[in-house]
This record gives structure tokens, C-alpha cells and sequence, in this order.
């Protein structure tokens, strides 16, 4: 069955996307930790990160960096946290976090967006890549 991130990449479901090429896609994640939190996953559906193959790897880290250092521009921060963890969802995903402190890397506060915010911290983004 097809995860949710693979109903995001074939327009099933709607997201607010960030940047995309022919392997990856970059959107915001609906359930953010703080605002601009940026998942970036393969276009190919695998569970768990370290069995990507070397290439896609090392690719969605690349384009992880790009979306990062846009994120990083777009968003007030003093850093853009990285984590991967795949628990939620069985299809890698790398999450990038806008931080000012370790704490705003949990995933126990959430911050909540109208839909409007969502779509102008997505421009505002996008602006940057």
C-alpha cells in the first residue's frame, strides 16, 4: 500500500510544496514543530533511510542542504535542526527545523497554522531557492 508521502508525490493528496526535481520532493509538514518545519523525501518509496542506495542518500542530503539553507533565509532561526527518525510514516523522510534552542527540536510542541500561513511560509521559502 502506498504510503502517505507517495499520495503527496502523485497529487492524491494536496500539500504546500517547497521544491521538487525528478527524485525528490521538498513541503511543509502540516503538523509542524515550528514554522517552515520542511520534510524532504525520495520520490522512491523505501522505509528506512540506510536502505537508500548510496546514490539517493547521498542525493536527498544535497537536496536537503538546499532546502535548509532557503529555510534558513525565510525563517527567523539560529539553525536548521535535522532530524530523521521514520517512525510516523514508513517512507524516509528528513525533517528540517527552524531552531533557536535544543527544545524546539521535540516533537511533543506543536504549532498550529492556518492554511493562509501555511501558503505564505511556503512562498516565502521558495522565494529563497
Amino acid at each position: 500500500m502506498a504510503s502517505i508521502f507517495t499520495k503527496i508525490i502523485s497529487g492524491e493528496i494536496p500539500s504546500f510544496k517547497i521544491y521538487e526535481d525528478d527524485k525528490y520532493l521538498a513541503f511543509l509538514d502540516i503538523n509542524p514543530n515550528a514554522i517552515g518545519h520542511t520534510l524532504c523525501i525520495p520520490k522512491t518509496e523505501v522505509d528506512e533511510i540506510f536502505d537508500l542506495d548510496d546514490e539517493t542518500l547521498s542525493g536527498l542530503i544535497i537536496f536537503s542542504k538546499k532546502v535548509a539553507c532557503a529555510i534558513k533565509k525565510a525563517v527567523v532561526c539560529k539553525r536548521v535542526g535535522v532530524g530523521v527518525i521514520g517512525l510516523e510514516v514508513p517512507h524516509v523522510h528528513v525533517h528540517l527545523i527552524p531552531i533557536n534552542k535544543m527544545d524546539d527540536m521535540s516533537f511533543d510542541s506543536k504549532v498550529k497554522l492556518t492554511e493562509n500561513e501555511f501558503i505564505e511560509i511556503m512562498k516565502k521559502i521558495k522565494s529563497f531557492i
